[in-house]
């Protein structure tokens, strides 16, 4: 029997537009519902490290970024990270989110991939404030973390995610080590020092008010990141698989090495540093997570554990008063994760990445230090540089009385925990005291 030939017009047909698939958009959906948690989640596990005075000054200055960074990832951020621009920064074409609608990008509707990375903008502001807590005036932190977004955040992004020059040099970034972690971390230690310590440290003991809220803190935590590493597969299938499973992993490695580092050096496993190993384990990942084995991630995730545990130690015996860790738990961390995916990424188990190190390509690693290196370089700079402009027309802390009441009454007029009939909820002027001076009593009359 002849076959019957294609029609003309058939043969001649030009290749099929990129379509929306309804699998992978209905992963991403969940994927970005799982990042944004995680911001409410480090909320959770930043207030409950604090002292409770501080409390829900501490988790504000969480919740705060989903308003402030995310409005302005919408209006202008998300366009000049991956519009199309210079190998330095994106256009503008995407601002006030002009021709961002439902039609793919990728396989997904490009709303939709713009407000997945505007939950990755939020997180990474708000990590900051761990290394400012108890001690920065509110105002001024949300003036902070708008500024810096627009001008470390949003350009490191382009350059990694929004075909900047490192991407195209080969830099390798599943999911955020460079843009996230790194960036936050060596901000938050140009942030502590810039700021000084708090008005007790090194004085008295400061210790966490609440650590069930630290653990549930941890598990929301672990809870997003398969969203926030799965879902930068930008589709549901085996990449994506390949992430959820090394985020599965990699933070169970770091929390057994964690524990056994506790246990050696103190003679107890706690609870909160339990917790900051799996935190550690999950951003060593975050880097590597769709580019390296299972077996590969477990290795990484307990490698990850030695250095951040060492340098929360050292930070210890220091004047630095980096309040909760951030640099040590998130800029070591970061930079742990973006080495070693330089030695254990293998094109094996994603196709469109670079081998490492133990695949034969030695150079995987020097691509991945000069990321690295560049983003501690630029954040770092740029965030002194934006700390001490603000600090010259405002206030970044409040005076020491102040600071000694509390952020929670003396920033927001409120108490996370009422004691008597409830909670303050309206503060005095400035020129009224903080607490009345008793009235003197009036003479009792003689018992006759």
């Amino acid at each position: 029997m002849t076959p019957i030939p294609l029609l003309p017009f058939l043969q001649d047909a030009a290749p099929a537009a990129p379509a929306v698939l309804a699998a992978d958009t209905a992963w991403m959906l969940v994927a970005t519902a799982l990042v944004l948690l995680m911001t409410p989640a480090l909320a959770f596990f930043y207030g409950g490290l604090v002292r409770s005075k501080n409390s829900l000054n501490t988790m504000m200055m969480s919740f705060v970024a989903l308003g402030a960074v995310g409005l302005l990832w919408a209006v202008v951020g998300y366009s000049l990270a991956f519009s199309e621009g210079s190998a330095w920064l994106g256009g503008v074409g995407n601002a006030l989110l002009a021709g961002v609608g439902v039609e793919a990008k990728g396989t997904i509707p490009h709303i939709l991939f713009m407000a997945y990375q505007g939950t990755f903008a939020i997180i990474t502001a708000a990590l900051i404030s761990g290394a400012v807590v108890e001690r920065m005036r509110f105002g001024p932190y949300v003036a902070f973390i708008v500024l810096w977004t627009l001008a470390v955040y949003v350009p490191v992004a382009h350059w990694v995610w929004g075909g900047g020059w490192l991407m195209t040099r080969g830099v390798l970034d599943f999911a955020g080590g460079t843009v996230v972690h790194i960036n936050a971390g060596i901000s938050a230690l140009v942030a502590a020092l810039v700021l000084g310590g708090r008005k007790d440290f090194g004085r008295q003991a400061i210790l966490p008010h609440n650590v069930p809220f630290v653990l549930l803190g941890a598990g929301l935590l672990w809870f997003g990141w398969f969203g926030f590493n799965g879902g930068s597969a930008l589709a549901a299938g085996e990449l994506a698989s390949v992430a959820f499973v090394n985020t599965f992993l990699a933070p169970m490695a770091t929390l057994c090495v964690w524990a056994l580092l506790d246990h050696f050096r103190t003679g107890h496993v706690t609870a909160v540093g339990g917790a900051t190993g799996i935190v550690v384990g999950l951003v060593a990942i975050t880097p590597a997570a769709g580019y390296v084995s299972p077996m590969s991630a477990i290795a990484l995730g307990a490698l990850a554990a030695l250095p951040s545990y060492f340098v929360i130690v050292f930070r210890a015996r220091t004047r630095l008063d980096d309040s909760l860790d951030v640099f040590a738990g998130h800029g070591v961390g970061g930079l742990t994760g973006a080495l070693l995916t330089g030695v254990f990424a293998s094109k094996v188990w994603n196709a469109a990445g670079n081998d490492g190190l133990l695949a034969g390509n030695p150079g995987q690693l020097g691509l991945q230090a000069l990321g690295a290196g560049v983003s501690v370089l630029y954040a770092g700079t740029m965030t002194f540089v934006i700390l001490k402009l603000l600090g010259l027309v405002v206030a970044l802390r409040p005076d020491a009385r102040t600071e000694g009441v509390g952020m929670d009454i003396t920033q927001h007029g409120e108490e996370a925990y009422s004691s008597g009939e409830g909670s303050i909820l309206v503060m005095p002027s400035e020129s009224t005291p903080l607490v009345e001076p008793l009235a003197p009593a009036m003479p009792q009359p003689t018992a006759r």
